[in-house]
């Protein structure tokens, strides 16, 4: 029987040593919107909302709270999509990792107040924007292979071209694309 293939971003650095870190993250659609996070620090940039899973837990238990820490949100109906791994440099840690990263796709089900953790924004993005101004390369091709884009993009009446992007108030008060 073969080995099972995870499919790999970054370069890992030769002779760099890596800690292994799993992680748990989600693709949230509502309608023809999706759910992201905004990090400012240590770089700025748009994430699926997710992270570690602490030793212990589930990665079901880590998506929920993860997201929650991230969002403000919390979420019904997780479902495993798959996974990839992802070599890079996580400064907040001061660890280079190699992450494992679980994908999922859940419902957004309640706002119950602003990101808990520091640094980050809850982001509703158009579908049609959302691959543009995804960070990760995993997560990008996760949320493009989706059956979630599938659905909820037919029904976008037009493609924004990412230079296009303007920030209005959206649902609970957070900034939307």
């Amino acid at each position: 029987m073969g080995a099972i293939v995870i499919r790999r971003y970054g370069k890992a650095v030769q002779n760099q040593r890596y800690v292994l870190r799993p992680g748990a993250y989600a693709i949230l659609p509502r309608g023809t919107e999706v759910l992201l996070t905004h990090q400012a620090a240590p770089f700025w940039e748009y994430q699926l909302p997710g992270g570690g899973i602490d030793p212990g837990e589930s990665p079901i238990s880590a998506l929920h709270r993860e997201v929650s820490e991230e969002t403000g949100w919390s979420i019904a109906t997780p479902r495993r999509i798959g996974a990839f791994r992802r070599f890079t440099y996580m400064p907040e840690y001061e660890i280079w990792a190699e992450k494992l990263c679980h994908v999922f796709v859940a419902h957004p089900v309640r706002a119950h107040g602003p990101p808990r953790e520091i640094g980050h924004t809850a982001v509703w993005a158009s579908a049609s924007v959302v691959a543009k101004i995804l960070h990760d390369d995993g997560g990008r091709e996760f949320f493009l292979k989706s059956q979630v884009l599938r659905k909820i993009l037919p029904k976008i009446p037009h493609h924004t071209p990412a230079k296009q992007l303007k920030y209005r108030q959206g649902k609970a008060g957070r900034p939307q694309i």
